[in-house]
């Protein structure tokens, strides 16, 4: 059986370059960033990035559980945005602030049981730009790729999750830091 291509929609420039500024600037200063720990091949390691979970209930990955701080006012109007727009419900964000090239996300799939079978995910990325690739599970010759620029949206859904995988590389070119919000459903908390 082959995998399908990816349902994902992308909207560049879906921020205009002031709000994304704005976005930035609010979201760098006012979050309370994080370096988390996770299990990676039965070791524990620091994320290479910083990270906020924001939301109604806590969300379990990588074999730890993180606790939502409250939502913040202006992440919350942008999940409205987001369910106006596409039909769909959110009740949380996982922000990651990328602060240089080493900063990255290895191959994943965001398949926990908690987003049920078809979760959409919303990616908004503000500040540098960024490669974002995508690779089928069944065969990982087959790839997509975006530059996610400032203010720039991607949206993941249907069985995307299921067949594919997704990453962003680290870069050895100097770039500046960037922020990406990617808001989500969780059906319910996690299961201990």
């Amino acid at each position: 059986m082959v995998a399908q291509d990816p349902d994902v929609l992308y909207w560049p420039q879906y921020l205009t370059p002031e709000d994304a500024d704005q976005l930035y600037e609010h979201c760098s200063g006012a979050l309370a960033w994080r370096q988390e720990t996770i299990r990676m091949f039965g070791r524990v390691v620091l994320q290479p990035r910083l990270q906020v979970w924001m939301g109604d209930m806590a969300y379990r990955y990588s074999g730890r559980t993180f606790e939502p701080t409250p939502w913040d006012e202006q992440l919350t109007a942008l999940a409205r945005r987001f369910q106006d727009e596409l039909q769909v419900p959110f009740n949380s964000v996982l922000c990651n602030w990328y602060q240089s090239g080493a900063h990255s996300m290895g191959w994943h799939s965001d398949n926990e049981p908690e987003l049920g079978n078809e979760p959409v995910i919303v990616s908004v990325s503000i500040g540098a730009a960024r490669r974002f690739v995508l690779r089928q599970r069944s065969n990982h010759q087959q790839r997509l790729e975006y530059l996610l620029g400032h203010g720039d949206v991607l949206v993941m859904r249907g069985r995307t999750q299921q067949r594919w995988e997704h990453a962003l590389p680290k870069t050895q070119k100097p770039v500046g830091a960037r922020i990406n919000l990617t808001y989500r459903y969780l059906l319910r908390s996690p299961q201990p």
